[in-house]
């Protein structure tokens, strides 16, 4: 639906384990990050969300498979496009990939809600920075 966006990332030792891989819930890292960044670079930005519309997206789940493993130091993009917008919930395809080389991929519900944590509706100043 949406075209990638692509976040760079660096591996860095506290990403690690004891053998130089990265660990596995870094991976989960590296994605909110990317989320993140692609939301702010669409103008939809979490705070001004809050702030304005008093609502906030939260995970309501992600279904990750790790097809191969990034290791100290390397340079990492993470792929994160929309494929699904509902009411309430946003759809996001996150690849996490090194040279070309995929090796994660995730699928990830996000779900607007208010500031108490009820779902509501995506805010229409927010849908509009991020329907195509």
């Amino acid at each position: 639906m949406s075209k990638a966006h692509i976040w760079p990332v660096r591996v860095y030792f506290e990403d690690t384990d004891a053998g130089k891989i990265v660990y596995h819930a870094n991976y989960l890292k590296f994605a909110e990050r990317a989320r993140t960044e692609m939301l702010r670079a669409m103008g939809a930005d979490h705070n001004a969300m809050m702030k304005d519309d008093g609502a906030m997206f939260v995970v309501k789940n992600i279904n990750i498979e790790y097809l191969a493993s990034a290791v100290l130091d390397d340079a990492l993009e993470v792929h994160t496009s929309i494929t699904n917008i509902g009411n309430a919930s946003l759809v996001l395809q996150q690849n996490v990939l090194r040279a070309g080389t995929t090796l994660s991929t995730s699928e990830v519900v996000l779900v607007s809600v208010n500031m108490n944590g009820q779902a509501c509706r995506i805010p229409a100043s927010i849908r509009s920075k991020i329907e195509p």
